[in-house]
């Protein structure tokens, strides 16, 4: 299962923010917790990493993810969290030239209306990599890329943020994998319950219980059922469940399909059933939900498949 690509789909819901920031003021800042997952790219200057743990040092070309949002701060000198300023996420400030201690992007998918998802939240609060940019040089091309699109109003940037913050967490997320032999997702672990995590995301439509999920991981239902719960962070049906309405909040976004349209595929039978799991889980109508978010390939959906 292609973890790294659900990752994508599970954020992309989300309203895209990027910036360009030159951290002028002594000190450092801090970055409340949010819902989504978010990045930060050292560009020029050194500074720390500051989180719950030890202080991390930071040089030009590392990347900091935020997988799951968590609180943080960038700091020119190690200190304690709860010492950093509370950043102000407002429009995005004009961008100067005067002497800066470190400048760095920052990039982020936010949630506005439900969670970040489980599999994003088991991974570690913060992750640094040092990247090759030798080895890989279309890395270094996207955060060029990012940098000159930040660095003023240039036609079209708004259109092509969300593919660039994409393929710059696809590549943070490869070359950590690439550098801690130990980094994975706990839920791929096991082979069953991989097996099952892979069904769930590939046919959401199709009549899920924990017993046919147990027969597909090659399990008993009782320690399929614990061992999935203490893997992925919550009992199989509440993954189903979850999973379903991120898909739909996905087509929802990304297509022009109705509602009618939209639920067979995502497993519920009718488009009021979906509607009233949707407002539960999001707060908001599907309607309304489509509305507020950005669009982003807004395509025509073909005829729904067929409930296996």
């Amino acid at each position: 299962m292609d973890l790294i690509s659900e990752v994508i789909r599970g954020v992309r819901v989300g309203s895209a923010n990027a910036r360009l920031v030159r951290q002028t003021a002594p000190g450092g800042v801090r970055f409340a917790a949010f819902d989504g997952s978010g990045f930060h790219i050292v560009m020029t200057g050194t500074c720390w990493l500051i989180g719950h743990g030890d202080p991390v040092p930071l040089r030009p070309g590392d990347i900091v993810l935020a997988a799951a949002g968590a609180e943080h701060g960038l700091s020119e000198t190690p200190c304690a969290l709860p010492d950093l300023p509370l950043a102000e996420m407002g429009p995005r400030p004009p961008v100067t030239r005067s002497p800066a201690a470190f400048e760095y992007l920052c990039g982020a998918y936010r949630l506005e209306h439900s969670r970040t998802p489980q599999y994003l939240r088991a991974l570690p609060d913060l992750i640094a990599v040092s990247p090759d940019y030798d080895r890989h040089p279309e890395l270094r091309s996207l955060v060029d890329f990012l940098a000159a699109d930040l660095s003023g109003d240039r036609p079209g940037s708004g259109a092509t943020l969300r593919a660039v913050l994409d393929l710059v967490l696809v590549q943070v997320l490869r070359h950590w994998q690439e550098q801690d032999a130990t980094s994975g997702w706990p839920e791929a672990a096991h082979p069953g319950i991989a097996a099952a995590l892979r069904e769930i995301h590939e046919h959401p439509q199709r009549r899920w219980t924990v017993g046919r999920l147990s027969e597909v991981a090659g399990l008993p239902r009782a320690a399929f059922s614990k061992l999935f719960t203490t893997a992925v962070g919550q009992p199989p049906m509440g993954y189903v469940t979850g999973w379903r309405l991120s898909r739909a909040a996905q087509l929802l976004q990304e297509t022009t399909a109705p509602l009618a349209s939209i639920a067979p595929k995502v497993g519920y039978s009718t488009e009021f059933a979906l509607s009233a799991a949707f407002r539960r889980e999001y707060g908001v109508s599907p309607g309304r939900f489509r509305s507020a978010t950005p669009p982003t390939r807004r395509t025509v959906e073909a005829a729904p498949d067929a409930e296996l």
